[in-house]
């Protein structure tokens, strides 16, 4: 996906997610989609810093800067939602383009899945838009059945012994 796409994502992703996490829809819902909608695109975009250096679609789009990025809130109370800005950008990559990324980097084997549209096609934004659905429904899933995504990282984090 292009940039276009990864921003398109994220404000869509932002707005359904704000309503999974804050479902009233009033000011409360539209205050958690203000909340979270910065650092989901801040993240959703951060992957493409690699176009200035290193190598595009493996130097920061790999399981590594994703983990450093999840990690963040843990040990350091910050950068909330950033990661679900970086993994849903790599869904984009993977799911919604022919290309892929490198997700083992520094090995150079490039993951894609067969059903992506070279990002000039005219069908980029409504592929985005599709994959957007499933990323709010399957975040939806998670928060509802698994674990609830708007949680007390600094609580959490204290548990485990991290933080600064």
């Amino acid at each position: 996906m292009n940039k276009k796409g990864h921003v398109l994502n994220a404000i869509l992703l932002s707005i359904g997610l704000g309503y999974v996490l804050e479902p009233s829809g009033d000011v409360a819902t539209f205050e958690k989609i203000a909340q979270i909608s910065v650092p989901i695109v801040l993240g959703a975009l951060f992957p493409d810093v690699d176009t200035a250096f290193g190598k595009h679609r493996k130097t920061l789009h790999n399981l590594a800067v994703l983990g450093i990025v999840a990690a963040y809130p843990l040990v350091f109370n910050n950068l909330h939602f950033v990661w679900i800005g970086v993994v849903t950008h790599y869904i984009l990559d993977l799911m919604g383009s022919k290309r892929g990324i490198a997700l083992f980097y520094p090995w150079d084997k490039e993951f894609a899945l067969p059903i992506g549209v070279a990002t000039s096609s005219k069908y980029a934004d409504l592929v985005t838009v599709i994959i957007t659905a499933f990323e709010v429904a399957a975040f939806a899933a998670v928060h509802f059945y698994v674990v609830s995504l708007d949680i007390n990282v600094a609580a959490l984090a204290a548990a485990f012994g991290f933080g600064v």
